[in-house]
């Protein structure tokens, strides 16, 4: 992951909107692709796209500069273009996968100051599509997107899906006595971004450590676990974005049950993350429970099915009891982690 910077670069201000569309289009050419979901890609008013199942599946997010991402962090590493493009891509695609659904076209809104450098710009596009290749969404290409001048850099992605004639997996089916299982990582993202805020230089992280501040940068959701979750019959889904406890609360409330963690499993999900809590003598369970931006999968199934690969058993789904509102349990016991909230950091 290479360090990247504004200063004497050439700059976005010194092309035309055409000139700089014409860096970036090329960059977001993926072949065939646009002869199956993507008819008409960029380069018109409006992209055509091809809907053979009569639905689309469609997810929107935005990365703004300062606020989910920093250009440089306090541990002297420096967001590169690749790094943004390729977790827009990823946090997007994980919201479709979280419906049971493959990803099919992606439109991109940037928002760029004049000082951009035009190569952060061109590594956006690079990142983005690698992004779509290396996580598994062959079925996706970029259709089209816009262009706009502010005062800091901002990413919105939109990506449609398909479901392929199935249903869509929502967070409201879960049941009384289903299995809670969980596919991809919990925790290291969180880990990843308290290096990246710590004092401990970028340079002084081993390997075992820099994996974490790397998925923080550059997520890998397990895009093939949603449409095998929806094919195995999970009765509930949803990415986890802002934490297990709050997007577990998510879960509980669509479905009005209580979702109860097993203390085994989450004592095995915070081993993995030592490397980097021991580093900086912070609790690798908290980040388990409370940390985002992994962009696994929670899902419930029935009991008696075969989790699909991938797919982990961390807990159960239970009624509520008398009076009792939906929730996350810890062997029986409420948790009370907050998780990620954007609007309170």
């Amino acid at each position: 992951m290479e360090s990247g910077s504004r200063e004497r670069q050439p700059a976005v201000a010194g092309l035309s909107e055409a000139e700089l569309l014409a860096r970036i289009f090329p960059r977001l050419a993926m072949g065939s692709a646009h002869t199956e979901a993507t008819l008409l890609g960029p380069g018109d008013d409006a992209a055509v796209l091809a809907v053979p199942d009569g639905r689309t599946v469609i997810s929107i997010d935005t990365q703004v500069e300062d606020q989910d991402f920093r250009l440089a962090w306090a541990n002297g590493y420096r967001t590169t273009g690749y790094d943004v493009g390729w977790k827009a891509a990823a946090q997007n695609l994980s919201d479709i996968n979280a419906m049971g659904a493959s990803a099919t076209s992606m439109v991109v809104s940037l928002t760029l100051p004049p000082d951009t450098p035009v190569s952060w710009v061109e590594d956006l596009a690079d990142g983005l599509i690698a992004g779509i290749r290396e996580l598994g969404a062959g079925r996706c290409s970029v259709a089209g997107g816009d262009l706009g001048r502010g005062r800091e850099i901002s990413v919105t992605v939109a990506v449609l899906g398909t479901l392929d004639g199935g249903a869509a997996v929502l967070r409201s089916g879960a049941q009384p006595g289903d299995v809670l299982a969980l596919a991809g990582t919990a925790g290291h993202a969180a880990a990843g971004l308290a290096l990246l805020e710590s004092d401990v230089p970028v340079d002084r992280l081993n390997p075992e450590q820099r994996v974490f501040l790397e998925l923080q940068c550059r997520p890998r959701p397990p895009l093939s676990a949603g449409p095998a979750a929806r094919a195995a019959g999970a009765s509930a889904m949803l990415d986890i974005s802002d934490g297990l406890v709050r997007d577990g609360r998510r879960l509980a409330a669509a479905s009005q049950v209580a979702v109860d963690l097993d203390p085994e499993q989450l004592a095995r999900l915070a081993s993995v993350l030592q490397p980097a809590a021991e580093l900086l003598r912070a609790d690798a369970r908290e980040w388990v429970l409370s940390g985002g931006e992994d962009h696994g999968l929670l899902a419930t199934f029935p009991p008696g099915i075969q989790l699909p690969p991938g797919f982990t058993a961390i807990g159960s789904v239970q009624a509520l009891g008398i009076n009792e509102v939906p929730g996350v349990r810890i062997a029986g016991r409420s948790a009370d982690t907050g998780g990620w909230d954007h609007f309170a950091h």
